[in-house]
């Protein structure tokens, strides 16, 4: 009988010179960072912004004129501000303000900001040069325009057969008409900005296959481009919105309210309240109603224009 002898194969291993596998990746979700990362920030924006906004409102129902003690009055500021025709006043021209910009800077602004996303030639060096004013603080821009608006030594006294007498700042109308110009040279580029970025994400298949069925340039914008733009416009809308019922600087440095107090938008009223009066519970009031006016229209807006409902990039082709 043969006895059979099996000798023993070695273990399997790997082959010399056979690339090695990497251990596989973790499947562990990295969770997200805690509460004490936002401290830093939760901490500031209490202290400068919520803190500061109690603090006005308290001030709202006191009488202070900023050395005596605040003297609790209730209501009487609210009940004097809404018999008051100045306040009643600024606030049809703070609306009016502001639909002027939203009106005037849109188009301007859609326009632009499409133009300035292609590749045309010096576009970058043009682009550059618009968003200039971008770069100037609104005291900077006022106080530029102011001169170059003097009636006495700037351009409307060299242009009297455009600007008359060249007092732009005598009238109602006209001195509307400059704080919405100014307003719009300002922050049109901004908001160009916004543009130019959501044009850059349109996606590009969108046009090709426009083209293949025979669409025109105008038909791309006003049915791919337009449309791919909604999420921006209403944001853009939504600043415009808040913007202009809180601007301040523009009305002091160009009209300081006037000619009387034809131009004294309800922000410029708050300062005269507040730090020529001296009266600053009624100057608290006009500045809480301001900040209760922009929520509620911004929420308005994001309501109404379904942008809180948005998910997906081609929310609005059509």
């Amino acid at each position: 009988m043969t006895t059979q002898t099996t000798s023993a194969r070695p273990a399997a291993g790997p082959r010399e010179g056979a690339p090695r596998r990497m251990p596989a990746p973790s499947t562990s979700k990295v969770g997200r960072p805690g509460f004490v990362w936002a401290l830093p920030a939760a901490v500031f924006f209490t202290l400068f912004a919520i803190v500061p906004l109690i603090m006005v409102a308290v001030l709202s129902f006191m009488s202070w004129d900023g050395i005596s003690p605040p003297e609790f009055v209730g209501t009487d500021n609210w009940s004097r501000l809404a018999d008051d025709p100045v306040m009643l006043q600024s606030v049809w021209l703070t609306l009016l303000l502001t639909a002027l910009g939203v009106v005037l800077q849109t188009p301007l602004s859609i326009l632009l900001g499409v133009w300035a996303a292609g590749y045309q030639r010096n576009r970058a060096v043009l682009s550059v040069v618009y968003f200039v004013p971008l770069l100037l603080s609104a005291t900077a821009v006022s106080v530029l325009w102011r001169a170059l608006l003097d009636p006495n030594f700037g351009i409307p006294a060299s242009a009297t057969w455009l600007f008359g007498d060249g007092n732009l700042f005598g009238e109602q109308a006209t001195a509307i008409g400059v704080l919405a110009f100014v307003s719009t040279w300002q922050f049109t580029p901004f908001h160009t900005l916004i543009y130019q970025g959501a044009a850059r994400a349109v996606p590009p298949v969108l046009y090709q296959a426009a083209e293949i069925d025979g669409a025109g340039r105008y038909r791309q914008f006003f049915h791919i481009t337009l449309p791919q733009l909604r999420t921006s416009m209403i944001t853009s809308m939504i600043l415009m919105t808040v913007g202009g019922l809180t601007t301040f600087e523009t009305v002091l440095i160009l009209t300081q309210g006037g000619p009387g107090t034809d131009t004294t938008i309800s922000a410029y009223y708050m300062y005269d309240k507040a730090f020529k009066s001296f009266d600053y519970g009624t100057g608290s009031a006009i500045a809480l109603a301001l900040v209760v006016a922009a929520t509620v229209v911004s929420l308005v807006v994001v309501r109404l224009s379904g942008y809180d409902k948005m998910r997906g990039s081609t929310e609005g082709v059509s």
